[in-house]
């Protein structure tokens, strides 16, 4: 019978810690990705979550990032940011361009953080939440690895290939999306696999190109974008401004990190920042209320607004804690060099 952990926000923190200093990651990086996996966890997103340790850990051993990685902030352009993660977790390479980012696009209106030589496997929405509480408008997008066939193809060549965007409410949450371009996160159609449950045969395709129920073909196979050739050409676009554009890695040109150390999982990424009070000046009010009309329309219908659930979900995690697959919480435990035993 398989039941659920409940741990309090601190005691996720300090099981990520304890992890990550356990796998050799700088006090940086520690902090970065524990503060990226449990905002995941706290917001039930759990594709993204306490789980993502795993892979992260992993990676580390097989070479495929370095966990004592310092990242370099360099002054591109007056415009432009660029951070080299220098093959380390994106995390920390975006906390340290954030303050020259939000200064150029403060002076100028609009600038981007350019990302290079990243590790990238957590969720964007909580870097592009950083930026609009800021008062900032955010758009944040990465390649991966080849995980999905382009529409009408049957052979995996493009990534997930995830973007988000957080526009700055006055005084609530932030209209904020992230999704991948793929049907669902391929996180996803992982956590279905170690819970041996069936997938949509709309979400992939199996090795000989055939729509697959099975989770395990599926991540042999290739996934499918959603919205067929539309989230095709999406997922191109981003392929295009986080890869060639700053002179970064395509998707099929990664792979993931394996025993042999022969992969290459690591790519780049874009941020962009807009400031409204740049753009509009002493109208910068105003110009906010008037998108508070869109959103008051919106919920006026009975609509739905992105993340709605997910700041939901964070109020109640904040007075719950959060609650975990009692087999995940053994894996992380090991992780950590403890016992394994589920309380």
């Amino acid at each position: 019978m398989t039941h659920d952990i409940t741990l309090s926000l601190q005691e996720a923190q300090a099981l990520s810690r304890r992890i990550l200093r356990h796998a050799g990651f700088g006090t940086g990086h520690v902090e970065a990705i524990t503060q990226s996996v449990v905002a995941a966890q706290r917001d039930e997103c759990h594709s993204h979550g306490l789980y993502r340790l795993l892979g992260c850990v992993e990676t580390a051993k097989m070479g495929g990032l370095d966990p004592q990685a310092v990242p370099e902030v360099i002054d591109q352009a007056p415009g432009i940011v660029r951070v080299d993660a220098r093959y380390g977790s994106s995390l920390l390479a975006f906390e340290q361009g954030l303050a020259p980012l939000r200064e150029k696009a403060e002076r100028n209106g609009i600038a981007v953080l350019a990302i290079n030589h990243c590790f990238h496997f957590s969720a964007l929405w909580s870097e592009v939440e950083a930026l609009s509480g800021m008062g900032l408008a955010g758009l944040a997008m990465n390649p991966t690895h080849a995980f999905v066939a382009p529409a009408g193809g049957v052979r995996a060549l493009l990534g997930t290939n995830p973007f988000a965007f957080s526009w700055p409410r006055p005084g609530g949450n932030p209209y904020t999306f992230d999704f991948a371009t793929s049907v669902v996160a391929r996180g996803e159609i992982e956590l279905h696999r170690r819970a041996g449950k069936s997938i949509p045969d709309n979400w992939a395709l199996d090795d000989r190109g055939q729509p697959t129920t099975d989770p395990t073909a599926a991540l042999e196979g290739a996934m499918l974008t959603f919205g067929s050739h539309k989230g095709s050409a999406l997922s191109t676009m981003i392929e295009l401004l986080a890869g060639p554009l700053i002179g970064d890695a395509l998707s099929h040109e990664t792979q993931a990190a394996n025993a042999a150390g022969t992969g290459r999982p690591c790519h780049g990424e874009l941020v962009i920042a807009l400031s409204p009070k740049t753009f509009l000046g002493e109208q910068c009010e105003a110009g906010l209320l008037h998108a508070e009309r869109l959103f008051e329309e919106m919920l006026g219908q009975g609509a739905r607004l992105p993340s709605q659930r997910r700041f939901q979900a964070r109020s109640r995690s904040l007075k719950e804690g959060v609650s975990i697959p009692a087999a995940l919480y053994r894996d992380l435990q090991a992780l950590a060099g403890e016992d394994g035993k589920a309380d």
